[in-house]
């Protein structure tokens, strides 16, 4: 697709393609006196180009005729709108293309970028059904933050590329990346980033671009980065509605406001972020159901003629067929009465087969059935064989199989009947949580057995890949901190896990929400990191082969009835053979918690894993998120504002006030000293995961102990209860840990602030 369009040009092709599907759009109808047309676009009410001729001042479309044809503006916005869709509740508007550029020294050249900003408030919203996100670029990450409801969302992609001869003609994170639009966004901006400035493919590509654009009007190709550079809009798609939040059918219907009128139904917005309702005719009627009027009968008789051979009679949203002699109506028109003369023929040779028998009949209608229920059974088993191999079955077989995959245990295989009623039909009651490769839900077996469903999607193989690898990998794993496999469902269209049950939900919800039933105390956030640390030290160093899970997580760590932490989410994971490179073709991870040193090279090595290990242990230091927009742009990243902090010194400045309440000093330190040697830009310095966890293993214990000094102190009247001194501590510390010493050099201890060093070697 060339996107060398100016903006008259972009509009006069819309418009014409809108003229070509004007069958999909309904009908327009502005009220009376009013003008529905602005240069090539209907504008049907309840939008209005004047204030007496619209529904609300929202609807607002301000015609400019500056330009020819003119053009119309949402509001009082720069937003061109393009088309308006009644039924669907949809604009078509053109959206600005961030552009992020640099000269040859890498420098950044501020009169040539663009940083878009996509001001919707509701009851607009961006449609995630229609649109894509896409950031293009071989030096490039591209942060898109909006909101959705009252919560900030933060998402994005990363694109990279050596050469233009690496780059093809799709877009799959080589030159370009994509994602879907999560649903109920509003109020975008979009951060274009590069690592080295563009400095190494400058000469091809100088700019970085990320944009938002209506599924299929983009179309990637190498000629893109230079196409790029004269497209200043593309067209996106966003939602509207009537209303706001708090407008439904049933609370909107007992209202004089109600925007509903005759012979038309109200629909409510999906409960995906979107707000309000909308108006549709009912079946049989057409026009516009905002319209006073409301919606009009369609005369079928005039409109199609469908009875031939009979009369059609109109009637209230429909019609029906007067039949002449010999023919007979089907629900749609007047057809050819046979069924008499058939009836005898079949009758007759009836009477000739079983002789007028009443055993005869019984015996045929046994037969019958017998026949029915053998086609039914051989159909659903072809189903299900299909939907077995759709699924990866055969896949998952051969990875069982294979003497590469060592110690596949027997995946037990559920029926699709068993897990719809555990689930009530996937209810959406049951719903425990939505991510990008499925929902959850929470289900009970038929042994009173509590588990959780997982409800896969799969468009394409590759995403069958992920669904089969995951029961590759779990299916090796035996470790109390890993969250159970127990089978799976392969015969429906849509593949399912089931896991063992983890009512207590993510680490996640805990860092950043307060909870008065579980507090996150000192205690519980050693206890829970070193849990999370003996799990991937088991994957790396104790599973048959070496399992690097390259997406650590807050949100991939669960907590179970008794809060231990189990870590979850094995689609992207990797089973690594001694003599492997490791080497990916594209990148997975997670914004915020993905290894610098992987993303550059490709190259996912077990210390990646220790680099998002270490974004967990600062998350639970402070209580931050791993990305957010409203630290300065240096700072968006929490690992680089937790590395500068330490850098200056600052490190108390930052933490999490449970933190600075239930912790002493000493501990504190010894944990964000373990961090910052996790989040070392150079992964070679980083420890290992074993490393990791026996350092938090020995944190823990030097914490036991020291409180049980402290107790014992008190107990016998030695001291009271705030005078345990530093040397009594680190007494204790020493006792339990061994000697304070870091690469051979004794650590000094001072009353005005103790710390801890030891080694793990």
């Amino acid at each position: 697709m060339a996107l060398r369009l100016s903006v008259v040009a972009v509009l006069l092709l819309l418009s014409a393609a809108s003229t070509t599907t004007t069958t999909t759009a309904a009908p327009a109808q502005a009220l009376t006196g009013c003008s529905d047309k602005c240069g090539n676009l209907t504008i049907p009410y309840p939008f209005g180009m004047k204030t007496d001729c619209l529904l609300r001042k929202e609807f607002f479309i301000n015609c400019s005729h500056t330009t020819q044809p003119p053009t119309a503006y949402l509001m009082y916005s720069d937003l061109i709108v393009t088309n308006i869709y009644l039924d669907e509740g949809e604009l078509q508007i053109l959206n600005d293309v961030g552009r992020a550029c640099y000269d040859e020294e890498g420098g950044y050249q501020t009169d040539r970028s663009i940083k878009p900003q996509l001001l919707l408030q509701p009851p607009y919203t961006i449609s995630n059904t229609k649109n894509k996100f896409y950031a293009v670029g071989c030096d490039t990450s591209a942060i898109v933050n909006a909101f959705r409801g009252k919560e900030e969302f933060i998402t994005g992609c990363m694109s990279i590329c050596n050469s233009l001869g690496s780059v093809e003609k799709s877009c799959s994170g080589v030159g370009c990346c994509q994602i879907n639009i999560p649903s109920g966004l509003y109020n975008l901006t979009v951060e274009l980033n590069s690592f080295k400035n563009h400095t190494r493919i400058w000469n091809f590509n100088p700019c970085s671009y990320g944009f938002i654009a209506e599924e299929g009007l983009f179309n990637f190709s190498p000629s893109s980065f230079e196409d790029l550079n004269y497209s200043a809009l593309l067209p996106m798609v966003a939602n509207w509605a009537i209303g706001n939040e708090i407008d439904t059918c049933e609370t909107a219907q007992k209202r004089l406001d109600y925007a509903c009128n005759a012979n038309s139904n109200c629909v409510n917005r999906p409960i995906d972020g979107s707000v309000g309702y909308l108006c549709q005719c009912l079946p049989g009627y057409e026009g516009n159901p905002y319209h006073p009027d409301g919606c009009q009968d369609i005369n079928e008789c005039m409109a199609l003629n469908p009875c031939q051979n009979g009369e059609c009679l109109n009637s209230p949203s429909g019609y029906s067929c007067l039949c002449h002699k010999g023919y007979k109506h089907n629900g749609i028109s007047c057809i050819k009465d046979d069924s008499e003369r058939r009836f005898k023929i079949v009758l007759l040779r009836f009477v000739s087969l079983v002789g007028g028998s009443t055993l005869g009949l019984i015996f045929l209608s046994i037969a019958a059935w017998w026949l029915v229920q053998v086609i039914k059974k051989r159909k659903n088993k072809k189903r299900k064989e299909k939907f077995f191999k759709q699924n990866g079955g055969l896949v998952l077989e051969q990875q069982s199989s294979s003497g590469d995959q060592a110690n596949v245990q027997k995946i037990k295989l559920f029926n699709s009947r068993e897990l719809e009623k555990a689930t009530d039909k996937f209810s959406i009651d049951r719903i425990l949580g939505q991510g990008g490769q499925g929902t959850v839900y929470k289900g009970m077996l038929m042994d009173g057995q509590i588990v959780a469903v997982k409800k896969s999607k799969i468009v394409n193989g590759g995403e069958v890949q992920q669904f089969i690898n995951e029961i590759v990998i779990l299916s090796q794993i035996n470790h109390r901190n890993v969250v159970k496999l127990l089978g799976c469902c392969l015969e429906t269209e849509i593949p399912l896990l089931v896991y063992e049950f983890l009512p207590n939900g993510t680490l996640s919800q805990y860092i950043n929400g307060q909870d008065e039933e579980f507090p996150l105390t000192w205690g519980t956030r050693l206890r829970v990191s070193t849990e999370v640390a003996r799990a991937l030290s088991y994957l790396h160093s104790a599973a048959s082969i070496p399992i690097y899970h390259r997406d650590i997580k807050s949100t991939n760590i669960l907590l179970d009835a008794k809060y231990r932490a189990k870590i979850a989410d094995f689609g992207t994971s990797r089973s690594i053979s001694i003599d492997q490179t490791h080497l990916t073709t594209l990148v997975h991870g997670t914004f915020g918690y993905l290894d610098p040193e992987y993303f550059q090279s490709s190259q996912f090595t077990e210390k990646s894993d220790v680099y998002s290990f270490g974004v967990v242990l600062v998350e639970l230091l402070t209580g931050q998120k791993p990305v957010s927009m409203m630290r300065s742009q240096e700072s968006r990243s929490l690992a680089t504002h937790f590395l500068l902090s330490m850098e200056q010194n600052r490190l108390f400045d930052i933490l999490d006030a449970q933190v600075m309440k239930d912790g002493s000093k000493e501990e504190i330190i010894a944990v964000a000293n373990l961090a910052q040697r996790c989040l070392n830009l150079n992964g070679r310095k980083r420890p290992t995961m074993k490393e990791v966890a026996v350092e938090l293993e020995g944190v823990q214990l030097a914490v036991k102990d020291a409180v049980h000094v402290q107790q014992n102190l008190v107990e016998e009247g030695d001291v009271g209860t705030d005078e345990i001194t530093t040397e009594a501590y680190c007494d204790v510390v020493s006792t339990s840990i061994g000697p304070f010493t870091d690469g051979g050099t004794t650590g000094s201890l001072s009353d005005e602030q103790p710390l801890l060093f030891y080694n793990t070697q």
